[in-house]
């Protein structure tokens, strides 16, 4: 069972830091083909620094850890961080090179994105542990796949061990997935990731309740599956049916950070102790206003936005 949450959110992100790069063009490019761009973004990015600065804009009190390296694109984040209202002291110095990410994004919506981890790949279990007392302290405590294993499974374990619940989007997706699942009480995915799960769990890829049974049969309370337009639909391991949300119908821009968004809507409406119909209602509401708008770091929504598109869907 979840620890019982009080109050204002108070989250931990395993983060990620990046300079992300994004290029609007007509369509995504064929191989060996070049493109004029129509619009162009280089802004602070990363899905583990994406999910803080949209918790913290929901008014969530966010803490963490986000390696960067000794480079030009590390000078991004002081002031990213200041800008975000995120403190200075999450920033871990490791040298090397700091993370970076290319995105096209179409105009029919489609999109693809390559990450180099750069010094997100450095963050270590001894970073994790320095931090030992905030995740102990946090209501949630939030990891992507932008880190390595290490990092997530020391911080999950620490947040477990303290009574206190985790959420791994395990995005890019990798096969140690599974292992983490004992560890985790919320695993979000999209519908690409959750093909990729039912392979790796052995079921199959058009049977969401045998994939939800398979996850929550190896720890997690809750598995939600992100769609895009289509909604999104939580599996709980104490309700008999799931949670089906509805997408918010918006003209779609730039979906990079949506599923970012969507997962720190959901953590911070669950850490005020929503209920579980709310709290999806919630996230789905920041998935979509960060869609309309192309960027991500300007597009994360701040909480009158959110409310008022929750309010008005009543």
């Amino acid at each position: 069972m979840m620890q019982e949450m009080t109050g204002r959110a108070r989250l931990f992100v395993v983060g990620s830091f990046v300079a992300a790069c994004t290029a609007k063009v007509s369509h995504l490019p064929a191989l060996g083909e070049t493109l004029a761009a129509s619009a162009f973004a280089l802004e602070p990015g990363g899905k583990g620094f994406n999910l803080a600065v949209a918790a913290r804009r929901l008014g969530a009190e966010v803490d963490g850890v986000f390696a960067v390296g000794d480079d030009a694109l590390g000078l991004l984040a002081g002031p990213a961080f200041d800008e975000a209202g995120l403190a200075r002291e999450a920033l871990v110095p490791v040298g090397g090179r700091t993370g970076a990410g290319v995105g096209f994004i179409a105009s029919g919506g489609e999109t693809c994105l390559a990450v180099h981890p750069g010094a997100n790949g450095l963050l270590a279990a001894e970073h994790i542990e320095a931090r030992r007392a905030a995740i102990e302290a946090a209501d949630l405590t939030l990891a992507q796949f932008e880190v390595g294993d290490a990092a997530v499974e020391s911080a999950f374990a620490i947040a477990r061990r303290a009574g206190r619940p985790t959420l791994l989007n395990p995005s890019p997706f990798r096969a140690s997935c599974e292992s983490l699942l004992p560890l985790t009480s919320i695993l979000c995915v999209n519908a690409v990731e959750a093909a990729s799960l039912a392979a790796l769990l052995g079921v199959p890829a058009d049977d969401p309740g045998a994939l939800a049974a398979a996850t929550l049969r190896r720890g997690p309370e809750a598995l939600v599956v992100t769609a895009g337009a289509e909604g999104a639909t939580a599996y709980l391991a104490d309700a008999e049916a799931p949670i089906r949300q509805a997408a918010f119908p918006v003209a779609a821009v730039d979906t990079l950070g949506a599923g970012d968004a969507f997962a720190a809507g959901l953590a911070v409406a669950l850490g005020e102790q929503a209920d579980w119909r709310a709290a999806m209602r919630r996230a789905a509401a920041c998935g979509a206003l960060t869609a309309a708008v192309f960027g991500v770091f300007d597009a994360l929504p701040g909480r009158a936005a959110v409310d008022l598109m929750t309010a008005e869907a009543r």
